[in-house]
């Protein structure tokens, strides 16, 4: 045979078949095909499919089959362009190098050389058989053969043509003659071979879900995770040589072969994969291969029509493109006329393999295509930034402008940030539009606040516009704040026109926004606190007053600042805000004050009115009111509602970047975590915040106090005390005292209880009940009255704990006094009164399992048990336990709807109007309508199911 590559090779002793993943009835044809040729017989057997399928296995496995056999097998090497080039021209220029191996080593097997072929040879049209039936005559010679020629399709067609017409004519020769074939655009296989009987067509499948996880099983000799298993099915449409190379790219990555895995490669190229698939691609026609780009750069669900424009081909081409590229695994459609790439790592493959200066041109095409097709700004925007040359035109500016914008209003200041930059070359700010770097600094004021101020001062002169000006010094306030230069931004205040009424109320909206700015920086609180005042006489008249206020009675609470007074603050905000005229963070500012006060259900109800009824809330802010809201819940025992809001807050797959409002919802939800006694959610969930993510923002010193609750629940009483104290001492630098901002002294105090140090217990205790009497907190002063008889042992400490649940009884907090109730029922039993140990541990035993809180209702039943009581089911109580009638009535009564107008609504009479009111105000603990809307939450949280514990 003309090529150099063609080998012969003997079978090894006892050789076994190799073993392929779902190809049994693939090999079993292969199998009957040798024993025919074995016997004497001639056949033909096409093994066909999309590259990366398996062809070469296969006809590893028939070759192995073939030697086992006793047949002689001639192979040639698999991916050579020119590996069947037998024309006469290249049997003429081999000179007589190729050569047929026939016998079992070397000349001394009786290697049979082809003579090269004579100039006659040469000019005959039939050279090229001629040339065959010597090579074919002499290996059949002694025994039957195999002719296995992988990537047949590579070569020249009138030398494929030629072997099947010399098997057609031979019927006495006993050769099986095995072609690997690649599906193609072209025609593919000869046409006379359909007609042939002899003709076998084998089709190798692609991969179901459970072959690949038993492949990926071979491969790594572990278990399989069912998500990576259906993950690679999608990335690899179950295309073995993409299956093998995702497994061997993700281990040279030191990924693990998990679902989290496959994504933390993100858009990071994978070895060995990526590869594979670019060489599947450019295998494909120059048509294919810039279809693939176009729907590469433009995303999923690419429409037909614009894919093509992109690709300069007409749509019909395109989608016949795209549905080969479909048949070898690489794109699906995901719509009747629109077409993605089969998975993001399919996607990242081919970007990487397209040459930079044809993606940017790409870039750009596509941002002017999208343009003139009404698409979304955003969208564009990503265009444009692909492609640096269009994004300084005028048409595209504005298309960024408008991006930057929304990203700002969804709370994506970073977004905003690089497609203003595009728009500002960097030391051309003063000829840019002064609007637009006006813009650039107020997108960079959370961002980069050296940027911003450098930008913001070098262009606020220019700005005459008040509506211009007011953002841009608000900006620049914030971010001289933020880092530290309070006094240029006090400067900036003084600064200010007040000699109107305008000029006042911006004055006091900058201050105002200093304030909030602040906390957001513990050196800029600190040096702020020292100077600025904190005076809550306002009237709160005007928004701008209700701004300066708002912040004032928050940070003054924060301090334990005339506590009652800014309580009075926050209310008179509340009361002449609304959400049209005022900012949602006056009116967080405000309902925070209230939750520092220890009035978490007046809270709670703005809270839920921002969240549901704001137009606009930037996703920055969200995320921070729904961490407040979720703390307002667990404050109130609504452990559900708390755990729900604070994973809206965390989002789908928190970590391991956390912002400050993120870490205060983690703070959060590991208390209701514990609370609920699901210690292990609660260890998994702080185990997934790294270490550097802790910086010194007063919501980390929240974090720390909840992770050492935990680790003392875990039974870890050191780690406990070295957290909480941690948490302490940063409390005190941001001056954070108020017992009621956080619970960390409280669990500290339990903490040095569990390492035997009652004393320092008993200062924490004291120190919190004094400040909380002072400044009139309930709850503080019940925990604190709890923490402090849990600490001593003198006679007196029955009556402290009977006075901490008297003052819990009527603050609003009914898990805090189910633990004191709890607490005081056991310190009962153990002085041997074990009556009013079972009568104090009832009430806490009920409201325990109506909260949710299992370890405490858990911890009550056994006290109960231990005190003689034989404890049944408690009441039916709490929002799960109500019926649908109920529900509905108390929804509207919520709204303030009267039972008349309740009636009507619901065609029913007042009277039982007035009893559904009545099982909802006992089965959800309320005293009356007033308390109807903290309770019940938001209509969007939902029910919780039914709560029961079995009878005892």
């Amino acid at each position: 045979m003309a090529t150099s590559g063609a080998r012969d090779q003997e079978p090894a002793a006892g050789a076994a078949c190799p073993q392929l993943v779902e190809r049994e009835r693939e090999t079993a044809v292969l199998r009957e095909l040798v024993r025919r040729t074995a016997s004497g017989r001639t056949g033909l057997v096409v093994v066909k499919g999309p590259g990366g399928i398996g062809r070469t296995a296969l006809l590893r496995v028939l070759a192995q089959e073939a030697r086992r056999r006793g047949l002689r097998v001639v192979e040639t090497p698999g991916a050579r362009v020119r590996m069947l080039r037998f024309g006469a021209q290249d049997a003429a220029g081999a000179d007589g190098r190729a050569l047929a191996r026939v016998g079992r080593s070397g000349a001394a097997a009786g290697q049979v050389r082809v003579p090269p072929a004579s100039p006659a040879v040469v000019a005959s049209p039939h050279g090229p058989l001629l040339t065959y039936r010597q090579v074919v005559g002499s290996a059949t010679a002694t025994r039957p053969t195999l002719l296995a020629i992988d990537d047949a399709d590579r070569a020249d067609l009138e030398s494929v043509r030629a072997l099947v017409r010399m098997l057609r004519t031979r019927h006495d020769l006993p050769v099986l003659l095995a072609l690997g074939w690649r599906d193609g655009e072209e025609p593919a296989v000869p046409l006379e071979w359909v007609t042939r009987s002899m003709l076998e067509v084998v089709r190798p499948r692609p991969l179901t879900g459970a072959g690949i996880g038993t492949l990926v099983r071979r491969l790594t000799d572990g278990t399989v995770e069912a998500g990576f298993q259906a993950d690679c099915l999608a990335a690899t449409s179950g295309i073995p040589s993409l299956v093998t190379g995702l497994v061997a790219g993700l281990r040279e990555l030191g990924l693990p072969l998990t679902r989290a895995g496959l994504e933390a490669a993100g858009g990071e190229d994978i070895p060995v994969f990526g590869a594979r698939a670019r060489r599947l691609l450019h295998g494909q026609s120059p048509v294919a291969v810039r279809a693939a780009q176009a729907v590469a750069v433009l995303g999923g669900g690419t429409p037909t029509t614009t894919g093509a424009g992109l690709a300069r081909v007409e749509t019909t081409a395109f989608t016949r493109s795209l549905r080969r590229l479909e048949a070898v695994g690489l794109a699906r459609a995901s719509g009747p006329e629109a077409w993605s790439l089969a998975h993001p790592a399919v996607r990242t493959a081919v970007l990487t393999g397209t040459p930079p200066r044809i993606r940017t041109d790409l870039h750009g095409r596509a941002a002017r295509l999208l343009h003139d097709s009404g698409a979304p700004a955003d969208t564009i925007a990503g265009h444009l930034l692909g492609s640096p040359a269009v994004a300084r035109t005028s048409w595209a500016r504005t298309v960024l402008r408008e991006a930057a914008g929304t990203a700002m209003l969804h709370g994506a200041a970073e977004r905003a940030v690089e497609l203003l930059r595009s728009c500002v070359p960097p030391g051309h700010e003063d000829a840019c539009d002064p609007v637009l770097v006006m813009e650039l600094g107020v997108a960079e004021s959370r961002v980069d606040p050296e940027a911003c101020i450098g930008h913001l001062t070098s262009v606020l002169g220019r700005l005459t516009d008040p509506g211009l000006r007011l953002p841009a010094l608000s900006a620049l306030v914030g971010a001289l704040t933020r880092t530290g230069r309070t006094g240029r931004a006090a400067a900036l205040l003084a600064a200010q026109d007040t000699g109107s009424p305008s000029g006042r109320a911006r004055l006091q909206l900058l201050e105002a926004d200093m304030l909030i700015a602040a906390t957001d920086s513990l050196g800029a609180c600190a040096s702020l606190l020292e100077t600025v005042s904190l005076g809550l006489d306002l009237p709160g008249a005007t928004p701008e007053e209700r701004a300066l206020l708002a912040g004032r009675a928050f940070i003054a609470t924060s301090r334990t600042e005339r506590v009652p007074q800014a309580l009075a603050a926050a209310r008179r905000v509340l009361g002449a805000a609304t959400p049209i005229t005022d900012s949602p963070v006056t009116l967080a500012a405000a309902a925070a004050t209230l939750t520092y006060g220890d009035r978490p259900a007046d809270a709670a109800h703005v809270y839920q009115q921002l969240l549901e009824g704001t137009d606009g809330v930037p996703e920055r802010l969200r995320a921070g009111l729904l961490a407040l809201d979720g703390e307002a819940a667990q404050r109130l025992g609504r452990l559900d509602d708390a755990l729900r809001t604070t994973a809206e807050a965390l989002g789908p797959a928190p970590g391991p970047r956390f912002s400050h409002h993120q870490a205060l919802a983690l703070a959060v939800r590991l208390h209701a975590l514990l609370d609920r006694g699901d210690a292990a959610a609660a260890r998994d969930l702080a185990a997934a915040v790294p270490p550097e993510a802790v910086d010194d923002a007063w919501q980390w010193n929240e974090f720390l106090g909840a992770r050492g609750r935990l680790r003392l629940v875990l039974g870890e009483p050191g780690a406990a005390v070295a957290d909480l104290a941690e948490c302490g001492r940063r409390q005190d630098l941001w001056q954070r005292t108020n017992p009621a901002v956080s619970p960390w002294w409280y669990w500290a105090g339990h903490a040095h209880l569990a390492v035997g140090d009652r004393a320092e217990a008993g200062r924490l205790a004291t120190r919190a009940l004094d400040l909380a009497h002072a400044c009139g907190l309930p709850v503080a002063v019940g925990s604190a009255l709890e923490l402090l008889a849990s600490a001593g042992d003198g006679p007196g400490r029955l009556q402290l704990f009977g006075d901490a649940e008297s003052v819990l009884e009527h603050a609003g907090a009914p898990l805090a006094l189910a633990r004191a109730r709890v607490a005081r029922g056991r310190a009962l039993l153990r002085a041997g009164h074990t009556g009013q140990a079972r009568t104090v541990l009832r009430p806490g035993w009920q409201e325990a399992h109506t909260l949710g809180a299992r370890t405490l209702h858990d911890e009550a039943h056994a006290l109960l048990l231990d005190a003689g009581a034989r404890p049944r089911r408690p009441a039916a109580r709490g929002r799960g336990e109500l019926t649908r009638s109920e529900k509905q009535v108390a929804r509207l009564a919520a709204t303030g709807r009267t039972n008349l107008q309740i009636a009507e609504v619901l065609f029913v009479t007042r009277r039982t109007v007035e009893v559904h009111l009545t099982s909802v105000y006992r089965k959800l603990g309320l005293s009356g309508r007033k308390e109807l809307s903290g309770a019940l939450g938001r209509a969007r949280s939902g029910d919780a199911p039914p709560r029961h514990v079995p009878e005892v």
